[in-house]
């Protein structure tokens, strides 16, 4: 597990290989991730959109944008906090992510980024 604190947001991520969706015969590697954010401000901010940089062991790298993660744009108020999983393949069997979230401040619309940690994704047997 992870954790990053960027403008009053705390990000932790935890990567988890999925062995039942992956074929490392035919190089596909599937990893999931669970994301928590946590709105250390006094103010409550709506998560807009997500940005993220993808790399895996053959030096590919791929840029996902969006608006919100899974489909909604959550709004986060103080103290609180907004847990999601999500998916990622990669071809290869180590790679890591990284990227940002777009932030609005409810109170005055005022937008700002938030970074998401890099963290690794590597299949089991590989960490030794």
């Amino acid at each position: 597990m992870i954790s990053k604190i960027s403008e009053g947001i705390n990000v932790t991520v935890e990567t988890f290989y999925q062995p039942d969706y992956s074929n490392p015969v035919n190089s596909e590697y599937m990893f999931a991730y669970r994301i928590t954010i946590e709105n250390n401000n006094s103010f409550p901010v709506k998560l807009l959109r997500r940005h993220w940089y993808i790399y895996d062991a053959a030096a590919t790298v791929r840029e996902v944008e969006g608006e919100g993660v899974v489909g909604v744009q959550p709004q986060i108020n103080p103290g609180e906090t907004y847990k999601y999983i999500s998916g990622c393949n990669l071809r290869t069997e180590i790679g890591k992510m990284h990227g940002s979230y777009l932030m609005e401040n409810v109170n005055n619309s005022k937008q700002f980024d938030v970074a998401i940690p890099t963290f690794e994704m590597t299949v089991p047997f590989k960490m030794n």
